[in-house]
């Protein structure tokens, strides 16, 4: 805040704890929504991003948006929504309407989980696809969508880790910056966003008018 930056609470994530599925259901909804109310209250954050991925997109999803929406609003909290194309035709119109701004999840088109599909996990074609599906086909306002940018990378085969951030990618290889792969001595392969690539995605979320990357 102390350098005019906006501040959020994100609950969720693809490593979300066991027990939030229960919180969401009818009996608790309300409980986990004042709590999460308090705690943007208490520690002044700007809103909360909803990052609720796979298998927590069911029946609890909309109302759980619905609810905390009506919740935000008065306090003038922001509502925010870390979205992938993949699955985003889980979530209705009026549901995504609801939200202040999408961060689309433009990365993690493959990785080690799926070992026999080695490749670029986001390639800028994905950028430019899942822009266009959330834009023209769901009809969100280019300005409140945020193209995702990955810093960090996959690796398949052998010699290499399943993953790395792009600080440990281009301090350990030199000159890799100026690449989106490279091949290691044992024969593996790490696939990552160099400078080229997010100097591109950032020029798209210019061109479309994005709210921002």
């Amino acid at each position: 805040h102390s350098e005019n930056v906006r501040v959020f609470l994100s609950i969720g994530g693809g490593s979300r704890p066991d027990r939030l599925a229960g919180l969401l259901e009818n009996d608790k909804r309300a409980a986990l929504i004042t709590g999460l109310v308090t705690v943007a209250d208490t520690y002044n954050f700007d809103g909360i991003d909803v990052d609720l991925e796979n298998a927590l997109i069911n029946n609890n999803y909309a109302p759980f948006v619905s609810e905390l929406s009506a919740a935000l609003k008065p306090k003038k909290k922001l509502m925010t929504a870390a979205l992938a194309s993949w699955n985003a035709d889980l979530i209705s119109n009026a549901t995504m309407q609801l939200y202040d701004f999408i961060n689309i999840m433009s990365y993690d088109n493959t990785g080690p989980w799926n070992i026999n599909r080695p490749g670029p996990h986001s390639p800028y074609t994905m950028a430019k696809d899942d822009f266009t599906y959330f834009s023209t086909t769901r009809g969100v306002a280019p300005e409140k969508l945020f193209i995702g940018l990955p810093f960090y990378g996959y690796g398949f085969g052998n010699g290499v880790p399943g993953s790395l951030t792009y600080k440990d990618i281009v301090a350990t290889y030199p000159g890799s910056e100026n690449s989106d792969s490279l091949t290691v001595s044992g024969g593996g392969k790490i696939y990552y966003n160099g400078i080229a690539r997010i100097k591109q995605k950032v020029s798209l979320a210019i061109d479309k008018k994005a709210g921002g990357v």
